[in-house]
């Protein structure tokens, strides 16, 4: 026969030392309430089975109803840490193992027989095996790797003690032989858990790894990506817009006089107006390809079916920005952002010299007296800066008044009315 008290015992300490070791984790970081739901229902199964082990010793309906109810209710908690983990709003399904024992318990013929008892604890403890599954697969929910094996260690958990509710209610055995398919069940169940905290420590481990990834490409201050956020996305867009035969606009961004916002206002007011911008730009940009190159400078990428329609996305963000001040506490700070945009067809594009060629509009966007857009398209973006003779040094240099007014002229320049 099985000794099932032995059996408890084991599972029972190895239940509180995991409880422990969660409860610890919980008071490092106190706001991810996964921990905490996780250790009590670590700790309310082990309480549970240390009740049952008990019987004989402590009245029936702590040890029979109180304790099977209580380790149930421990993988309640334990559901709901899956979606405290997710960040969701805990279902009421949750609670339905010890609803399902505490609701057929009290029947007499289940009451009065052992074997019937254990076919109804194991029918409520498949259920919350199956609330479990439901918990980590849940839809909408970005999945990490070891999702799935985890679901799959729980999927099989409702399947083993579905199938042994089954065969007892089919083959009515002794109690002497519904002590053995209790301890069998339990023991097989405590060794899936075990699996399964072991996966579950491997999906946080993936899921921090995500995160640290993520604050690598992020700009902290304004959440948009940072310049290696931005630049990874590069190849990705280029390749759509390669394939759908349209092309690549690069938009630089520059606030005016960010400077004199920080001498005038503070740096908190400058970092609110940095955060302003960003929050507007994002609005408009496609596909979020939009970061902090550093400083108060931004770029966006984004695929356009001609100049035109890199100028309007262009403008839609200058006009938006510049059209409320930035409220900053106590102070009202008038912003302006100057932008320098360059064209290219996705089979000749160099982000290199594209984001080059967007500097150059940027500077020349800047020079003609900024909260305005300066455009090069694709011939103008391939093209050398315009150029005249330095006395001084003997050698042709870049004028920027040439370039605003050959952009005048070409009808390239874009500013407020």
């Amino acid at each position: 026969m099985f000794n099932i008290t032995t059996g408890l015992a084991i599972w029972c300490s190895e239940a509180m030392t995991l409880a422990l070791l969660l409860f610890m984790a919980w008071r490092h970081n106190v706001r991810n309430k996964a921990f905490l739901y996780w250790g009590l229902g670590f700790l309310l199964s082990g309480t549970g089975f240390a009740m049952i082990a008990l019987r004989s010793q402590i009245p029936d309906i702590l040890s029979i109803e109180a304790g099977n109810a209580t380790a149930l209710l421990g993988q309640s908690a334990w559901v709901a840490g899956f979606m405290a983990l997710d960040r969701r709003k805990i279902e009421w399904w949750a609670l339905l193992p010890p609803a399902i024992w505490l609701a057929g318990v009290y029947l007499p013929w289940v009451n009065g027989d052992y074997g019937n008892r254990v076919i109804l604890y194991n029918l409520a403890s498949a259920t919350g095996a199956t609330g479990l599954a439901m918990a980590v697969c849940s839809a909408g929910v970005r999945r990490e790797p070891t999702r799935g094996k985890l679901a799959a260690v729980f999927i099989v958990q409702a399947w083993l003690c579905f199938a042994v509710a089954l065969t007892m209610a089919v083959t009515l055995p002794s109690d002497a032989e519904a002590t053995n398919y209790s301890g069998a069940a339990a023991m097989a169940s405590a060794f899936l858990l075990t699996i399964a905290f072991a996966f579950t420590c491997r999906m946080i481990m993936e899921r921090s790894e995500k995160h640290l990834r993520a604050l690598s490409l992020t700009d902290s201050l304004t959440g948009v990506w940072n310049r290696r956020g931005l630049f990874a996305r590069f190849d990705a867009m280029h390749e759509k817009a390669f394939d759908d035969k349209r092309q690549i606009a690069v938009l630089l961004f520059d606030l005016d006089h960010f400077k004199r916002v920080n001498d005038r206002f503070g740096h908190q007011a400058g970092d609110a107006v940095l955060s302003a911008f960003a929050r507007t730009a994002r609005q408009f940009v496609p596909d979020n390809i939009f970061g902090r190159m550093g400083g108060e400078e931004f770029a966006a990428f984004a695929i356009v079916a001609d100049q035109m329609e890199a100028e309007a996305l262009a403008e839609s963000i200058r006009t938006e920005f510049c059209r409320v001040p930035v409220a900053t506490g106590e102070a009202i700070v008038p912003a302006t952002v100057s932008i320098g945009i360059a064209l290219s067809s996705a089979a000749e594009t160099n982000m290199g010299k594209l984001i080059s060629a967007a500097d150059r509009a940027l500077y020349a966007a800047k020079a003609a007296g900024r909260n305005c857009s300066v455009i090069f398209g694709a011939e103008e973006a391939a093209a050398p800066a315009p150029a005249v003779m330095d006395k001084n040094a003997g050698e042709l240099v870049p004028t920027v008044d040439d370039q605003v007014d050959a952009l005048r002229r070409m009808g390239s320049l874009s500013r407020a009315g």
